[in-house]
């Protein structure tokens, strides 16, 4: 009787042990749901680049219109990275772009506000070398 219980007890913890790895595998690579809203891009400022404006945005490498969301899935650890691109339309378009990693470390349970600054210099005529400035405003929040 004792042997049979030993070897019992062995195969129950072999068991326990195999289910209690695999929960916490399955936990530490779990993947977590974000929400990602493009809130308004704003022009700041403009020393004459240009009044004919074209914007992008872009949140874990998924477009996004100004207004509207897009789901995200990110690991523990993890960030998302956030994209802005402002154009000066004429003949000779002038650009600018930013990005920015955010670790989802630091968003706070009620949900984050992140803010990219896209500079735009003109590169043509008697303005050259004036800059506008664009606000690209993004809202975080864990799903």
């Amino acid at each position: 009787m004792n042997r049979v219980w030993t070897k019992a007890s062995a195969i129950l913890l072999v068991v326990v042990s195999l289910l209690f790895n695999g929960t916490y595998a399955l936990a530490a690579s779990a993947t977590s749901n974000y929400v990602v809203t493009f809130q308004q891009a704003t022009l700041v400022s403009n020393d004459h680049v240009g009044n004919e404006w074209a914007i992008a945005a872009q949140a874990g490498g998924k477009s996004i219109e100004e207004g509207s969301s897009v789901k995200i899935k990110v690991k523990p650890g993890g960030s998302i990275q956030l994209y802005a691109y402002a154009e000066e339309q004429d003949k000779i378009p002038d650009e600018g772009e930013a990005r920015k990693n955010v670790k989802v470390s630091t968003i706070s349970a009620k949900g984050s506000t992140v803010k990219l600054r896209v500079t735009v210099t003109e590169n043509r005529g008697r303005y050259s070398g004036n800059q506008a400035v664009w606000e690209f405003t993004y809202k975080i929040k864990k799903q």
